[in-house]
């Protein structure tokens, strides 16, 4: 979807910054921290969660804290798990356990944790 279309549709202005913002997240294969991201934005640390926290207002972005302390951010899509190891804090998207059914529950999101596939060689 493009990114002024969704804008439009959540019915909010679409600045340069968040225009920028989005970009980055839309194009990321993995969630990412604002640490991942702020040496490729034109904007400050408050500005970046002012329009974080208007996008998960909004639905936009969904996010989680790693081991590490860390909130990651992604684009709310098709619900999937996420790995984080213990050793070395790889977070991984992982697809096809959202599918999880527990008799009474609806299942939103899944963090798993343990031992990466690189670290446990």
């Amino acid at each position: 979807m493009k990114i002024e279309k969704l804008i439009q549709e959540k019915n909010f202005k679409l600045t340069s910054a968040r225009k920028e913002l989005l970009e980055i997240f839309f194009h990321a294969k993995k969630p990412l921290s604002f640490e991942d991201v702020k040496d490729k934005i034109s904007m400050d640390k408050a500005t970046f969660y002012r329009n974080i926290s208007k996008f998960e207002a909004e639905s936009i972005v969904s996010s989680f804290e790693s081991n590490d302390k860390k909130r990651y951010y992604e684009v709310q899509s098709v619900p999937h798990a996420h790995f984080i190891c213990n050793i070395c804090n790889k977070i991984e998207c992982i697809d096809g356990l959202a599918d999880l059914k527990i008799d009474g529950y609806i299942v939103e999101d899944m963090i798993l944790k343990g031992i990466c596939k690189q670290c446990n060689k």
